[in-house]
C-alpha cells in the first residue's frame, strides 16, 4: 500500500504471558501543505493518497470552490526540500480566473492537526462559513433499515483499517438507490470527509442533493459544516454528535443521525427524512434510546 502504511517492530505484552516481538502495520501520517496559486494556505496532517481530492474538498469546505469548473489544476511541487526532492507533501492548486482572490479570513495561521479541521482558523469569526447551497428544501426520505445498513457497509470497505486499526472513514451514498459511490480513509476524520467531497467536486456532482454522508466516528461541528458546504441533506455517524453539531444541522436543515449501529439509531434533527421500518423502538420514562449508553 506504499506510503499509506508503514511497518514497525513492536513488543506485545499480555497478562500472564511472556512479551513477544513482532512486526506491526501502522497508518502513515504526514503533513500536506496546500498552496493556492503558489501561496501557502494550510497544512494538514493526513494519510497520503487522494491528495487532490483532499485539497479540493478542503477548498469546498472553505467556500472557495463550488463546482468542477472552479478547479483548474493541482500538482505536487518539486523542490520541497533544500535538496530539491519532491516529497509529494506539497500540493499547489490553481483555481479558475473567475474565482475571486482568497480573502484574508480564509487563510489559516497555523498547523491543522489530523484531529481537528478548524483549530487553525485565524479567528473565531471564520469558524462558521456560509454555503452556496441549501439543504433545507431537499426532499430526500430514507428508510431506517437502509440507514442502519450503512455503517456495516462502510466498515466492510475499510481496507487500510483492517491492516492498521488506525483510520477513520467516510463514504457517500446515493440516498435514493442506497448505492455507495465512494469511500475514503484517513487518520483525520475531517480529511476523510474532505476527500469524499473533493471526489464529488471533480466529478461536478455538487451540490450533493439526495445523498448521505456516513462517517465512522462521532459527528462534530466541523463535519456538519463540511456537509452543509457540499449541499448534503443527511449526515450519519456511528457515535455521538456534539451539541454544536446538532445546532448547526438544525440551522442548515440537515438531518443528523447518531449512534447508528446494530438495530437502532437516534435522529437529532429533521426526523421527517427518516421513515420507520419494523416495530418502533421502546423507550422508558420518556428517555431517548441511546445505543451503547447505560444510565447510572
Amino acid at each position: 500500500m506504499g506510503r499509506i502504511t508503514a511497518r514497525r517492530r513492536v513488543t506485545r505484552i499480555r497478562t500472564g504471558a511472556e512479551p513477544t516481538t513482532r512486526a506491526d502495520v501502522l497508518a502513515v501520517e504526514e503533513p500536506l501543505e496546500i498552496r493556492v496559486g503558489g501561496s501557502p494556505l494550510a497544512v494538514t496532517m493526513r494519510t497520503p493518497g487522494d491528495d487532490v481530492e483532499l485539497a479540493a474538498g478542503f477548498l469546498v469546505s472553505e467556500g472557495v470552490l463550488t463546482s468542477a469548473e472552479d478547479l483548474r489544476t493541482a500538482r505536487y511541487c518539486a523542490g520541497a526540500t533544500d535538496e530539491g526532492v519532491n516529497t509529494y507533501n506539497v500540493l499547489d492548486v490553481a483555481i479558475a480566473d473567475h474565482i475571486a482572490p482568497l480573502a484574508p479570513d480564509v487563510t489559516r495561521n497555523f498547523l491543522t492537526t489530523s484531529a481537528c479541521g478548524l483549530c487553525g482558523k485565524a479567528s473565531i469569526d471564520t469558524v462558521v462559513t456560509r454555503s452556496a447551497f441549501t439543504s433545507a428544501d431537499d426532499d430526500l426520505v430514507v428508510d431506517s433499515a437502509t440507514m442502519l445498513s450503512l455503517p456495516a457497509r462502510l466498515r466492510d470497505g475499510q481496507a487500510v483499517f483492517d491492516k492498521t486499526g488506525g483510520l477513520h472513514a467516510a463514504a457517500l451514498f446515493d440516498g435514493h438507490t442506497g448505492e455507495m459511490l465512494v469511500l475514503r480513509e484517513d487518520v483525520g476524520r475531517h480529511n476523510a470527509v474532505d476527500k469524499v467531497i473533493g471526489w464529488a467536486l471533480v466529478r461536478d456532482l455538487l451540490p450533493l442533493r439526495g445523498h448521505i454522508l456516513q462517517v465512522s466516528g462521532r459527528a462534530s461541528f466541523e463535519l456538519v459544516q463540511k456537509a452543509a458546504m457540499a449541499g448534503l441533506p443527511m449526515l450519519s455517524a456511528v457515535s455521538a454528535p456534539s451539541s454544536l453539531a446538532a445546532d448547526l444541522a438544525d440551522e442548515r436543515g440537515i438531518t443528523l443521525l447518531g449512534f447508528v449501529r446494530d438495530d437502532s439509531l437516534v435522529v437529532y434533527t429533521r426526523p421527517d427524512r427518516v421513515t420507520v421500518s419494523g416495530p418502533p423502538a421502546r423507550a422508558s420514562d420518556g428517555e431517548t434510546p441511546r445505543p451503547g449508553h447505560r444510565s447510572a
